[in-house]
């Protein structure tokens, strides 16, 4: 027998239940890793209150951890028992002391990276290695905008803007995560709940504007991130954190500039295992260099059982950087 965080209804942070399950044995291609440190996603939050609805109930959550191989499927060539191993992909069920991963979802992770960085950095690392080196690639001295600077996914696009060179300005909700995104990299901040995004953001660029603005708030910044942009410019919607853009007239894209938008996932990125080793290849790198440092504080290490009360302090903006579960 072992622990995991189950829901049977799509609902707010107290449908997560913490539960006995019996883990099945790993089918001939996955891997059942024992989890030392599993990463909490703002993603999560949609799954668990249905706005990513899941398929079957009752259903596990979460999708990155790291930690050990404990057993290994009979075709399974890449890994052993015992290797330290993360993962990001995987079917839903990593709020759990033990999890069965698809071989081809898991990388082993350097001895130089912990397993509490692994967890809290592997989704969100990859989504920046996405978002600045494919949905656009970001150029040396280029400046552009990133929304929610001192969440986690946005202190290592802080850092990685400035291994190569970028000029981030990130938006923030209170000086203290200014000064946190500024720590990490950041060229300039725009303090949201003081200062007019769209006019800092021209006169921090001379009245230019920016090329590309990276945008995971969702409905509460959608036309501050097309008012930031410069003619032909780039919105890469990513996330949803303020609720979804609903309702959109095309004809504002023309109105502000023939302006362009995706929305963009890391599953339309990384879709197989070459994939998946370059962009973890890139960020290892600069994760072992020490150019990307990922500290979780204490206050935002939950006991894996207290799965609940981390999506509740995590909904309440309260944190900065990267949240973890702990088994």
């Amino acid at each position: 027998m072992a622990k995991r965080i189950q829901f049977n209804a799509h609902g707010g942070p107290d449908v997560l239940q913490w539960i006995d399950f019996e883990p099945a044995d790993p089918a001939e291609n996955e891997i059942q890793v024992e989890n030392k440190a599993i990463g909490i996603n703002y993603i999560d939050t949609y799954v668990r209150s249905g706005l990513y609805p899941v398929g079957n109930f009752p259903s596990g959550l979460g999708t990155e951890a790291a930690g050990v191989v404990k057993r290994i499927g009979k075709n399974v060539t890449r890994f052993t028992p015992g290797d330290r191993v993360v993962y990001c992909q995987a079917a839903l069920g990593a709020y759990s002391e033990l999890h069965n991963v698809a071989e081809d979802r898991l990388m082993l992770l350097p001895d130089a990276i912990s397993f509490e960085q692994g967890a809290a950095s592997f989704l969100k690392g990859l989504t920046v290695q996405y978002l600045l080196r494919q949905t656009y690639k970001v150029k040396p001295d280029e400046i552009f905008l990133f929304h929610a600077a001192a969440g986690g996914v946005g202190l290592i696009a802080c850092q990685w803007a400035k291994a190569l060179g970028a000029h981030l300005i990130g938006t923030v909700g209170s000086a203290d995560k200014a000064q946190l995104a500024k720590n990490s990299g950041a060229w300039a901040t725009i303090n949201y709940r003081e200062e007019n995004i769209a006019q800092r953001v021209s006169e921090l660029t001379e009245g230019k504007k920016v090329a590309v603005a990276y945008d995971s708030v969702g409905k509460d910044t959608w036309e501050a991130s097309l008012d930031s942009l410069r003619r032909q410019g780039l919105l890469v919607s990513f996330g949803n954190s303020s609720g979804p853009v609903t309702g959109i007239d095309l004809g504002i894209l023309n109105k502000k500039g023939s302006l362009f938008v995706t929305r963009p996932s890391l599953f339309g990125y990384i879709t197989n295992r070459e994939e998946l080793e370059i962009a973890s290849a890139e960020l290892f790198s600069l994760l072992a260099s020490g150019a990307i440092k990922v500290d979780v504080p204490e206050q935002q290490k939950f006991a894996l059982k207290d799965a609940s009360q981390a999506h509740k302090t995590l909904q309440s903006r309260a944190t900065h950087g990267s949240s973890l579960l702990i088994p």
